[in-house]
Formats: structure tokens, C-alpha cells, sequence
């Protein structure tokens, strides 16, 4: 029986399921954690796209979104962007 590595990528196929995806790890990872799912939704559309929608360069999303990266907060806010996601603040419940 043949097998292959799995890579969350093929699951986010849907902007619903990216949301989810990115509300978990928010929820329950760390930063991280974070920084390596917005790599994932970013691989799941296309580096070579969000690296024309962000002006970066793919050598350097692929740096920046990696296992144990500490991205600028404005490279994190363009890949958001370009993802089409946004950062929204909620008040915490007691």
C-alpha cells in the first residue's frame, strides 16, 4: 500500500475553509503557529500569486512564512491581504 505526505494545502480549497483553518490556529496555536498556517493558505493559492500581489519575492514568502520565521508585521498584513483575509479585534469573553 503506497502512501503520501499529508500537506494541509490540498484541504484549503475554499475561502470558508482557509477561515476556519486560520480562526483555529489563532484560537489555540501560538505565533508560530500562526506565521506557518498563513504559509499554508498562502502555498493552498499559489506563491508565485501572492507573491505579485504583495511585491515580495517567492524565495522571500517562503523564508518569511516558514517553520520558526519571525516575519515583519507588515509581511504578515500584505500576505493577509493578499489571501484575502484581515485581522479583526473582538473583546474577549470572561
Amino acid at each position: 500500500m503506497e502512501t503520501s505526505k499529508f500537506d494541509i494545502a490540498d484541504y484549503l480549497d475554499s475561502n470558508e475553509m482557509i477561515a476556519e483553518y486560520l480562526n483555529t490556529v489563532l484560537a489555540q496555536g501560538n505565533e508560530s503557529d500562526v506565521i506557518t498556517a498563513i504559509g499554508h493558505v498562502a502555498k493552498s493559492i499559489g506563491m508565485t500569486k501572492i507573491a505579485q500581489e504583495t511585491g515580495l519575492s517567492r524565495p522571500s514568502l517562503y523564508k518569511a512564512l516558514s517553520d520558526g520565521a519571525k516575519p515583519q508585521f507588515e509581511t504578515i498584513l500584505k500576505v493577509l491581504r493578499a489571501i484575502g483575509g484581515q485581522i479583526q479585534i473582538n473583546p474577549m469573553t470572561a
